[in-house]
């Protein structure tokens, strides 16, 4: 199918293209995408992600065939920046998804929620959606199991998904599980995007608390966040922040030493 969107910059950290790009433009690609009938997928990427990818040859393929990679943490915007891109600036999937809502709301769109804690989680959220945006069209919606779903469940998901109309999949299922997810199933289903956001269902729902504002501009979300779900969150983020520091770290001195020849 021959791309009708248009492009947005892109640049590499640690091999994952992430794009370059407001809110604004994130928000317009993916306007052309559903009005083009296209069949895409979008996350937004943190750094537990790009981590993922270098470690798994199946999270590296699904992140790689994504339509669009955008920087959700705020450490791949600094990334950006010293890799020459000053124009980079954060997408954080949470916000991404209430404007868009608020896009979807004045226009139509429909959209599918497709994750949460469980059944109650998923109706608490779109309760929640419906209250800040009444007239969003919320087309349908599944809470998946924490197991991998069997063939059968994920034919009677994609029958639904499709069924309802849905131009836009809501994917909160967690990165890198959801980025699988959309890999696997992008083929499968006629919306045109599906988009993971990761943790945005919880806090929506308002489930879980989102970080101070202050705390997101000086990436210390991940410290708030370890602090509220320690259990959950440890592993992920005293794993593999310092590994993306180290990683990152020669990636720059490399940058440095091609300017410099």
């Amino acid at each position: 199918m021959s791309v009708e969107h248009p492009e947005l910059p892109r640049a590499s950290v640690l091999d994952v293209p992430l794009a370059i790009a407001d809110y604004n433009a994130v928000l317009d690609w993916m306007a052309a995408v559903v009005a083009a009938r296209e069949r895409a997928f979008l996350s937004a990427a943190a750094v537990n992600l790009v981590m993922s990818a270098r470690e798994d040859a199946a999270v590296r393929r699904a992140v790689l065939e994504a339509s669009l990679l955008v920087p959700d943490g705020q450490p791949l915007v600094w990334a950006l920046h010293l890799l020459g891109h000053p124009a980079a600036t954060r997408v954080y999937g949470p916000d991404l998804m209430a404007l868009h809502c608020a896009r979807a709301e004045r226009d139509g769109t429909r959209v599918y929620l497709y994750g949460g804690r469980d059944e109650h989680a998923l109706a608490v959220l779109a309760c929640r959606l419906r209250e800040r945006f009444p007239r969003l069209l919320i087309a349908g919606g599944h809470a998946p199991p924490f197991r991998p779903p069997t063939p059968a469940e994920q034919e009677r998901v994609a029958a639904d998904i499709d069924g309802s109309g849905a131009q836009v999949v809501w994917v909160g299922i967690g990165q890198p599980k959801q980025e699988l997810w959309m890999a696997a199933m992008r083929p499968r289903l006629r919306a045109p995007l599906l988009v993971g956001v990761g943790a945005a269902f919880d806090f929506h729902a308002g489930l879980v608390s989102q970080a101070p504002a202050w705390m997101g501009r000086n990436g210390l979300e991940w410290a708030y966040r370890l602090a509220r779900e320690p259990r959950r969150l440890w592993r992920r983020y005293l794993r593999y922040n310092p590994l993306f520091v180290a990683a990152f770290a020669r990636q720059y001195l490399e940058h440095r030493r091609d300017e410099r020849e």
